[in-house]
């Protein structure tokens, strides 16, 4: 098989990772453009690769870059609320796409988004890169096991800061309409987590939001939430970017019946609790053998999720974080924030819900 013909859409700040992700695999990517509406921005980002970016070619417009290069996977990490439109460009061009999270912001873009990737044959993958930490692969494990045995509930709090300097890199952040708040931005890594842990169905959802620190942006930096799986359990959301000076935790916890686990760090990358009662084991070797040390809250799981992309690609089948579970964790997020916009719990599956519905919400 020919290496996969890669592109880049958008050149922000989790374009590097990216391109590091796909630089990992020489053998099976070819890097071949990087594209920014604004000049100058795709070749600093370029530059600041070094000789491995040697031969990455950079355009200002996406279509003609996928016309012109005819690539087979393009990356999207563009603003958040121009990630449906840009990835179903690329899936009408016949083009394999990773979709920075969230997968859209609206449930009716990720419905779209789903029916073209299946109408073309194209396939989608969406950038929940946390699933594949060693500390949630282990748990997932334990709970694919059957050891947790039944669940009663799990809690995720995203703990973090974010000042007005990151709001001020780019006017798009903090909006309605092209981003969104604390929960959809920072904490749908953790919501999704969540809500794959925890069975995956809905049934409701019960919650608050606020602009607490934050007036200069539209949307929330706090919200909490109570959610009612359809399996029984129960699930805690607490989401903030109001902690003061410098990120302090993500951490998501699953309680079952036969077992408790922790796992948390700065990005979930350490495994803190691990009790099972099945059976006798070195818990402290385990936990000692989860841990990551990422540096950043952006983590290593870009390089497993390319890897995994390579892997479905090459086998035809469907990759691990896949277009489903990316609008999963868009509707949770939207659950949480039409639950606290009319006080009241709400009913999973939503229907018709996007960002943009809750302009003025804040004042």
């Amino acid at each position: 098989m020919d290496p996969i013909k890669y592109v880049l859409i958008g050149c922000g700040r989790i374009a590097p990772t990216h391109l590091r992700a796909a630089l990992c695999y020489k053998e099976d990517i070819k890097v071949a453009a990087v594209c920014e509406v604004v000049p100058g921005k795709a070749e600093n980002l370029l530059k600041s690769l070094g000789k491995e970016a040697e031969g990455i070619r950079c355009y200002s417009d996406y279509k003609e870059m996928l016309r012109v290069e005819r690539p087979d996977v393009a990356a999207v990490t563009t603003e958040s609320g121009y990630h449906a439109a840009v990835a179903l460009d690329c899936i009408e061009a016949g083009v394999h796409v990773f979709i920075e999270k969230p997968i859209a912001l609206s449930l009716q873009d990720a419905d779209r988004i789903i029916e073209a990737a299946e109408r073309k044959g194209v396939t989608v993958c969406c950038c929940h890169q946390n699933r594949f930490n060693k500390a949630i692969a282990r748990t997932r494990q334990a709970l694919e096991e059957g050891r947790f045995g039944k669940l009663l509930y799990g809690a995720i709090q995203v703990r973090w800061h974010r000042g007005e300097a990151y709001y001020k890199e780019g006017d798009w952040r903090g909006t309605w309409e092209l981003d969104g708040g604390a929960l959809m931005n920072q904490c749908i890594h953790g919501i999704d987590l969540l809500r794959w842990m925890m069975g995956d169905e809905v049934d409701e959802v019960f919650a608050y939001t606020d602009n607490l620190v934050h007036s200069y942006i539209q949307a929330e930096d706090l919200g909490v939430a109570v959610v009612k799986f359809k399996n029984g359990a129960y699930g805690i959301i607490e989401g903030t970017t109001d902690i003061c000076e410098q990120d302090f935790e993500e951490t998501l916890s699953v309680f079952g019946e036969k077992g408790t686990v922790k796992a948390g760090g700065i990005c979930v990358n350490r495994l803190e609790q691990w009790r099972f009662a099945d059976k006798d084991e070195d818990a402290e070797r385990i936990c000692e053998e989860s841990v990551e040390d990422p540096g950043n809250v952006y983590g290593f799981g870009h390089v497993s999720l390319y890897a995994d992309m390579i892997r479905a690609l090459k086998t035809h089948t469907q990759p691990y974080v896949d277009a489903y579970a990316g609008r999963r964790a868009l509707e949770m997020v939207l659950a949480v924030y039409l639950s606290a916009a009319r006080h009241q719990p709400v009913k999973l599956p939503l229907g018709a819900v996007a960002t943009v519905d809750f302009t003025g919400r804040f004042g």
